[in-house]
């Protein structure tokens, strides 16, 4: 593999890593909200969170491009308050990445927060525990199993990650080529050998995650029963 390629692997994990990282400090408290508001709009609003899951990538790419176009208002407030532009940059395609990956960290945390024991909950305030101290203590805790799956699912989408990544940050070796948009010009160029390297890793990598979720969920599955039938002692 040429050295372009490594500096994709590199970005493409930088990306990940990041866009996780913004995910879980947002979809947190999203996922929370969620889990237990009634407002009458809350499935609109879970619709809304989860377009990105059927909506074709070019689509949301194609909006995003010309959202972040130099003479709109959001590309004028980033030069700004950066100088640089935000299309065709890495700050873009983290922001692209957030709201594509979003549905992939705040359904598992909003699915885990749904299913706390609310006696629990109301136990460890009514011993003098403040929010931040129930989350720390009681929630995470609890819900460590959804944290990991979504956490690794959101990293994961990241990396396989290609229409919006490719509609908003074109092929920049170093700057915004990841691994996926790596592939597809070393498809272009007829370069098939170096194609079955990186197209491997990938798909090593996805058998990976599907793994480690599906063992998570499994243990969570077995593991329930268990905690049911110790809080009914």
């Amino acid at each position: 593999m040429s050295h372009n390629d490594w500096l994709a692997i590199a970005l493409t994990l930088k990306l990940a890593g990041l866009t996780t990282l913004i995910l879980l400090v947002i979809g947190t408290p999203l996922a929370w909200w969620l889990a237990h508001t009634r407002v009458r709009i809350k499935p609109v609003l879970e619709a809304i969170i989860a377009l990105p899951l059927v909506l074709p990538p070019t689509v949301l790419g194609f909006y995003l491009l010309i959202a972040f176009a130099p003479n709109s208002a959001i590309a004028q407030f980033w030069q700004l308050l950066t100088g640089g532009t935000l299309a065709f940059s890495f700050s873009a395609l983290v922001i692209a990445s957030v709201i594509y990956s979003l549905p992939f960290v705040v359904q598992p945390l909003q699915s885990g927060f749904q299913q706390l024991s609310k006696p629990l909950i109301e136990a460890s305030a009514s011993l003098g525990a403040g929010p931040i101290d129930r989350f720390f203590s009681v929630i995470l805790p609890l819900c460590r199993s959804n944290f990991l799956v979504a956490s690794t699912l959101g990293f994961a989408h990241t990396v396989g990650e290609f229409g919006v990544v490719l509609m908003i940050g074109g092929n920049i070796p170093g700057e915004t080529q990841v691994l996926s948009i790596a592939l597809y010009e070393r498809v272009e160029s007829l370069q098939y050998d170096t194609a079955h390297w990186l197209a491997g890793g990938l798909i090593a990598f996805s058998l990976l995650v599907l793994s480690f979720v599906y063992l998570v969920n499994g243990y969570r599955v077995v593991t329930s029963p268990v905690q049911n039938s110790e809080t009914a002692k």
